[in-house]
């Protein structure tokens, strides 16, 4: 009776004892060497492996910096501190990221007309499948938030009004609703940049005014506001030249339809 117990036990001592050894040595064999420079780089790094860099995670940006085939600076997501740190790791010379944010460049939602009724799948990519999407504004917003579910940070949603919103305090402008928004309505911007135009339409002001009460309309005051030919109306929509910018605020006073906005 008792051989019947402890041959078992002895047998499978034996097996775990034979298996543990097998993999101990194929561990040693088939181990992968990781450069310690590299280790320290990735201590660096959010981890959050979002590929907005370009490379396959964070694991593959570490690499990269390591082997000179990026720059500190590319990394978006993590803060400033640590992208500084890491470049002195690597012995190069640091240059500041001018930090930016992802800007959602419509104001239509319930400010814009529907041509008809969408009952599909509830994506923005899918509905514009459908003679380019149920709102009147072919350059409009869709809102079923195909932004929103991309962002590994959380930092946008659809606002009440129907169009996304984006939170300063969360967003690290690491471009995946750019990429998720079938209708390039959202844009990565310098933060310094204090306004914008909220609108991407390009039809006259005549017709887009019909469609959609928050859109630019063409009507040029914002143009004649600024002191120093900052902002000008091109292909019926106003577009601020950055380079001349001064944050002043004339056209965001003037704007009839409330579609030049201050962050």
């Amino acid at each position: 009776m008792i051989a019947q117990i402890v041959t078992p036990v002895i047998a499978m001592a034996a097996l775990g004892l034979i298996f543990g050894t097998g993999l101990a040595c194929a561990l040693k064999v088939f181990r992968i060497e990781v450069d310690p420079t590299v280790l320290m780089i990735l201590s660096k790094l959010p981890g959050v492996n979002c590929g907005a860099c370009g490379k396959p995670g964070c694991a593959g940006f570490a690499e990269a910096l390591k082997e000179g085939e990026a720059i500190p600076s590319t990394c978006s997501v993590t803060n400033e501190e640590a992208r500084e740190s890491i470049a002195q790791i690597l012995g190069v010379e640091y240059n500041p990221k001018v930090k930016t944010i992802a800007t959602a460049l419509c104001n239509g939602g319930k400010n814009a007309k529907d041509k008809y009724i969408y009952k599909g799948i509830k994506s923005c990519k899918a509905d514009t499948l459908i003679f380019g999407g149920h709102k009147e504004c072919d350059f409009g917003c869709l809102g079923h938030g195909d932004c929103v579910k991309v962002c590994p940070f959380e930092a946008i949603k659809i606002a009440e009004q129907g169009v996304p919103e984006v939170s300063p305090e969360r967003c690290t402008a690491c471009g995946k609703c750019v990429k998720a928004c079938p209708k390039s309505l959202i844009s990565v911007t310098p933060v310094k940049n204090a306004y914008y135009v909220k609108c991407s339409s390009k039809d006259r002001g005549a017709v887009t005014a019909k469609i959609c009460k928050g859109s630019c309309i063409a009507c040029r005051k914002c143009e004649k506001a600024c002191p120093i030919s900052a902002i000008k109306v091109e292909s019926n929509l106003s577009k601020i030249d950055y380079e001349k910018c001064q944050n002043m605020g004339k056209c965001f006073e003037v704007c009839p339809t409330e579609v030049i906005i201050r962050r």
